[in-house]
């Protein structure tokens, strides 16, 4: 296969000032890529700003020969979001790519979770991501290419104590399974990225240049970038779906539903108590497209209930009568 180039793109990364955004950022301006590097230099729980961080990249990326711009701006707010993308159309005079990784953690389980804790890591993830996508939007309409990658995580499995994180993680994946479809007339293409890897955020940041040492996990940041550097490639071959990359590993995860149970007339509890194995059942599980697909799939015992009542009707009438 040849390798894969960015010549010739413009590429926005959010947070991308340390551990995971800057490999981002560093693999895409490698590949070719003009890249702004945008950072807001807080802490990992959101608080305060520092400008060092996202410069610190880009002088790493020209020193390299490549290309990049810093920027600091607040991804939770609607004017910070608007200011990032006028930064790459200032700066290089369009945008191709839009890489939001941008995140805060705040460790809580209920009932301790402040409030404003909740509302700050939904403000970061979710409604960053969504800010940044909207600003950026019009212009992947106008050129009819876009690409998208916005980071999920394996934290909407669930952990006790990142309720906030979990919350607003999971959110990513319905904003970006709604706009993949919204996109795909366009030539835009959103996905998502659930990293595995050793960050500050994590509780410990592996540098990207470390060894393997046996025994001990080796995931550094720079393994999870091939993998976004290949959702945000214009060969990109999919649409809405979530990858997870890290510690040497790449895999699909996706939302699917098992066949169930299907119960003619009115249903009780104890019809669903009764029935509880065929509803949990794996076998035969189908991956839904989209709300449509799965609603096709879920209802489609009552399209063949009803077509096999229209098709006794017309043999009942097709009968003579005396």
């Amino acid at each position: 296969m040849s390798e894969l180039s960015f010549e010739g793109r413009v590429a926005v990364i959010t947070g991308a000032g340390r551990g995971i955004g800057r490999a981002h950022a560093r693999l895409l301006a490698e590949r070719g890529a003009s890249v702004v590097v945008n950072d807001l230099g807080g802490s990992a729980e959101g608080e305060g700003s520092d400008v060092g961080p996202a410069q610190s990249v880009v002088d790493e990326i020209i020193a390299a020969g490549a290309i990049a711009a810093a920027d600091t701006n607040d991804v939770s707010t609607e004017a910070g979001a608007k200011a990032i993308i006028e930064t790459a159309i200032e700066r290089f005079g369009r945008i191709d790519i839009l890489v939001n990784n941008a995140g805060i953690v705040r460790w809580a389980a209920l009932p301790d979770v402040d409030p404003k804790d909740f509302d700050r890591t939904l403000a970061v993830h979710l409604t960053g991501s969504f800010n940044t996508m909207r600003a950026a939007w019009p212009h992947f309409v106008e050129q009819g290419y876009g690409r998208v990658v916005l980071t999920t995580s394996s934290g909407v499995f669930g952990l006790d104590n990142n309720l906030s994180y979990a919350a607003a993680k999971g959110g990513t994946i319905g904003l970006a399974r709604s706009s993949s479809l919204a996109g795909a007339p366009h030539g835009i293409k959103v996905n998502l990225i659930a990293p595995a890897a050793m960050t500050r955020m994590g509780g410990g940041e592996q540098p990207d240049d470390a060894q393997p040492v046996a025994g001990q996990p080796f995931m550094p940041s720079s393994l999870v970038a091939p993998m976004v550097a290949y959702l945000a490639h214009e060969s990109c071959p999919v649409n809405g779906e979530i990858y997870t990359a890290g510690a040497g590993r790449f895999a699909r995860l996706f939302i699917a539903s098992t066949e169930g149970y299907v119960h003619q007339g009115p249903a009780t509890i104890e019809d669903v108590a009764e029935n509880w194995k065929t509803i949990n059942d794996e076998a035969g599980y189908y991956v839904p497209g989209d709300l449509m697909s799965w609603s096709g799939s879920f209802l489609k015992h009552q399209f063949d209930m009803a077509a096999m009542s229209s098709s006794g009707l017309a043999a009942s009438a097709d009968q003579p009568t005396s």
